[in-house]
């Protein structure tokens, strides 16, 4: 979503950054290309007018002009008032009230409402172990209630039995009924909406407001609709009122500027963002972590929490185990090469790494992106069991026939077996010392600078285990890895060389023009 915003901005802050002194001219210079940033990536004038002018406020004193590194005392001004910008602290969605709580989600047609219903429901229900009734009041849209009821069939989750007839305002007093009497915790309504806003649709808002008494009114905009976005959090603000935001399609390759601008012009907090189309792909906005990932600064909190979620702490214990005796087969590399894709694959992760995000376009440029992947896992997965533990039975004739099963061909099974062999050979390297896993050589000494202790071996072993972290905890650790140096944009990553924005110290293939690599991933020249 971000992508052009922390390109532009991350090469402005570098060429403040790398110089010895600021003058007030320096500064402005710099402040103007950051007002066309931001101006580029779709935030309101009047927001941008008002950011820039406080950070000039701050930008041109005294203590900052003489300062030892004044580049980075603007950088950091930059980002504290980003974080301001975007609303200071993050702000889930409020159960605290009698139950069962009512939750009103209202929104334009199209941007989303009916799956964020189902999604904000999943996780209500998953995480913070809530019974949860979701009813669908939008009598207008063809098998809208329907849809919401097989989205309910699907996550497990209780829908309101449909009455055909039934008014909107009809349809959330008997939810709320039936959720005092089926002994829910929370009751989630979701509105109709219209193409645009109109005075019918806000009437109808208002009565079910009046009807249900709301605990919480969600307004579900589409983040790809840029300043129409802003518009519309107004005008529901204005009419209904609206107690927080909800983003769908952060995912996509927008601009990013409603993101940054409604949260400043309603003054209401972005509580929940939409990442993907599964249920589970919806996460808590962090205003800290969506500054420090457009600063190009990682967000190290989500990362850890993304590995948390998706790591198996049993599989990766047993896959530890198994690497401190030096073995290390091919469904190894294939169950490592998953759970990359389940973290969001390699793009995905470097854009959380500190000092990593540049580094994805060299990856592309050198051939190694997801898809690469799959390839390899296409390739494991037309082997018998016998070739995956062995691999030395691999023979012309076996090759051919793999390369036929995995649309692939000899080369690229060549290369994965290089691969293989090479991580197989540090696998048995470190065997004695209990260490194991790509990610763990990526993020090792990353535990320890945030008192993990253990080890992040995320694709092998010794992943503590993270669900039991206070959340304190965790919002701690972006500022413990800001302090070992990892905030910083080119700080480069602790066990990995410490070379700025570069992979040194893991061998085997090397990326162009960066200071080193992964231990031999297939596509990339070797340097001779």
């Amino acid at each position: 979503m971000f992508e052009n915003l922390q390109d532009r901005l991350g090469s402005i802050l570098n060429g403040l950054t790398g110089r010895g002194a600021l003058s007030e001219a320096d500064v402005s210079a710099a402040l103007r290309e950051v007002r066309r940033a931001l101006l580029e990536a779709d935030v309101a004038l009047d927001v941008v007018r008002s950011f820039t002018d406080r950070v000039r406020e701050k930008a041109v004193g005294a203590e900052i002009l003489k300062s030892i590194k004044p580049g980075q005392m603007v950088v950091k001004i930059v980002h504290d008032e980003l974080i301001e910008m975007l609303g200071g602290e993050g702000v889930g969605i409020d159960l605290h009230a009698a139950a069962p709580v009512v939750v009103m989600m209202v929104g334009l047609q199209g941007s989303g409402k009916t799956t964020t219903t189902a999604k904000i429901a999943h996780r209500l229900s998953t995480r913070e172990k809530k019974k949860v009734l979701m009813a669908s009041l939008d009598t207008r849209r063809p098998a809208a209630q329907e849809q919401l009821r097989q989205l309910g069939a699907q996550a497990n989750i209780d829908t309101l039995a449909i009455i055909s007839g039934q008014s909107p305002t009809d349809i959330a007093t008997r939810a709320v009924q039936a959720a005092k009497l089926g002994g829910h915790d929370v009751v989630i309504l979701d509105t109709a909406g219209r193409t645009h806003i109109d005075e019918p649709l806000m009437v109808e808002m208002a009565d079910i407001k009046k009807r249900s008494n709301p605990h919480e009114i969600l307004l579900v905009a589409d983040s790809l609709t840029g300043q129409d976005a802003v518009n519309l959090a107004r005008s529901f603000d204005e009419r209904v009122g609206i107690t927080g935001l909800v983003l769908t399609r952060m995912d996509g390759d927008g601009r990013g500027g409603a993101a940054l601008s409604m949260r400043a012009v309603t003054g209401k907090p972005i509580k929940l963002i939409g990442v993907g189309e599964k249920m589970s792909e919806l996460e808590e906005f962090h205003p800290r972590r969506i500054a420090d990932r457009i600063l190009g600064m990682g967000d190290i909190v989500s990362l850890v929490e993304r590995a948390a979620e998706n790591i198996d702490a049993e599989k990766a214990a047993a896959m530890a185990a198994k690497m401190a005796k030096g073995k290390f087969d091919l469904d190894d590399l294939a169950d490592q090469l998953r759970q990359m894709q389940k973290m969001g694959g390699m793009g995905g992760i470097m854009g959380m790494m500190p000092g990593m995000a540049g580094m994805k376009d060299k990856m592309a440029a050198a051939g190694l992106d997801d898809r690469l992947f799959g390839r390899q896992i296409a390739i494991i997965q037309s082997m018998t069991r016998a070739e995956r533990a062995n691999p030395d039975l691999l023979k012309h004739s076996r090759k051919k026939r793999i390369a036929a099963g995995s649309g692939t061909d000899a080369a690229a099974i060549n290369k994965l077996l290089k691969m293989h062999r090479q991580m197989a050979d540090m696998m048995k390297m470190m065997g004695g010392k209990g260490k194991g896993g790509m990610m763990k050589q990526m993020m090792g000494g990353l535990a320890g600078k945030m008192g993990l202790g253990g080890g992040m071996g995320g694709m092998g072993g010794g992943m503590p285990d993270l669900s039991n972290i206070d959340p304190r905890q965790l919002e701690a650790l972006q500022k413990q890895a800001e302090a070992a140096g990892l905030g910083k944009p080119g700080g480069g990553m602790p066990g990995l060389g410490g070379l700025p924005g570069g992979l040194s110290g893991l061998g085997g293939a090397k990326l162009p023009g960066l200071g080193g690599g992964f231990p031999g991933l297939p596509g990339l020249p070797k340097k001779k």
